[in-house]
């Protein structure tokens, strides 16, 4: 899965469909780059920011469509890309869609610009707005849907973020990017409940801070040990503390929590998990079999 960004293109004129936080950002970006850009915000007086920096502000939908071959969408939801795009000629139209949506929104979607003879790519953001332009940052963005379309278009997208193209299925984009976003999340649970134990004492977040960082960093080796453990069907290869052993240890988390006075709810679910995969005989197992439990729940 490469990324890529590139700073100088041959400039290629495009239309973006929507200029809040994350469209504006985009648009900017482009329009640095010196790509034509034509723009339509359904409310006009957002857009108008980008006219100075040289953009063309469409006063339809309808309009900014027409003016590109190339168009981009950054609304809301699946919902306002259907309200945007109803009616509207897509017949040899590029559409490539960074609203964030479902794996299923966006194969529909995928279907839905196809009837109406366009290619289709979606997308899954992996940075926030100032992230883009900025290649420092780190931030990508998923494709997905006509490998043709991104080959054509890569560079031109590349200019504001890295790209990723993770496969012809339309879907995969916004699967991985819902897949990364959760584990972040629980990353943020996890962290949730450390300071809430910490803060119940007169230990400073900013002294805990580098130490918990430093120890998520080290356990980041365990996901491709998971990877591995789940393509090769052994849960039991290179286990450095199996499941039994962990789940031994999970009633002093509880007494800590309770003595701290702080809730056990980010917790109790995962805790679930892994006395259910005890139950059923996986204690000479890592953690991965709690795959396997989620997916047949």
């Amino acid at each position: 899965m490469a990324q890529n960004i590139i700073q100088k293109t041959t400039p290629t004129s495009l239309t973006l469909l929507g200029t809040g936080a994350m469209g504006a950002a985009f648009a900017r970006t482009w329009l640095a780059a010196g790509h034509p850009v034509t723009v339509w915000n359904r409310t006009p007086a957002r857009a108008e920011p980008l006219a100075a920096l040289g953009a063309t502000v469409a006063a339809t939908a309808a309009e900014a469509v027409a003016a590109s071959r190339l168009v981009v969408v950054c609304l809301l939801d699946d919902a306002s890309v259907e309200k945007a795009l109803s009616g509207l000629d897509l017949s040899g139209k590029d559409l490539v869609n960074l609203v964030t949506s479902t794996p299923g929104e966006a194969r529909a979607r995928a279907a839905w610009a196809r009837e109406r003879g366009a290619r289709y790519l979606d997308a899954g953001i992996m940075a926030v707005p100032p992230m883009i332009g900025v290649p420092a940052a780190g931030g990508y963005v998923f494709y997905s849907g006509s490998a043709e379309l991104f080959e054509e278009h890569r560079e031109t997208l590349a200019v504001p973020v890295g790209t990723a193209y993770v496969g012809a299925d339309a879907g995969f984009a916004a699967l991985h990017d819902v897949a990364l976003l959760s584990a972040m999340y629980g990353m943020f649970a996890g962290l949730t409940h450390a300071f809430a134990l910490l803060r119940a004492e007169s230990v400073p977040p900013t002294a805990a801070a580098p130490l918990l960082s430093g120890w998520l960093t080290a356990m980041t080796q365990s996901v491709r040990t998971t990877a591995e453990q789940l393509e090769g069907g052994d849960y039991t290869k290179d286990v450095v503390s199996n499941l039994a052993m962990q789940v031994a240890g999970t009633p002093t988390f509880l007494r800590t929590a309770e003595e701290q006075g702080v809730s056990p709810e980010l917790l109790t679910p995962f805790f679930d998990l892994m006395g259910r995969r005890l139950a059923e005989g996986g204690g000479a197992e890592d953690l991965t079999g709690l795959v396997d439990l989620l997916r047949s729940a």
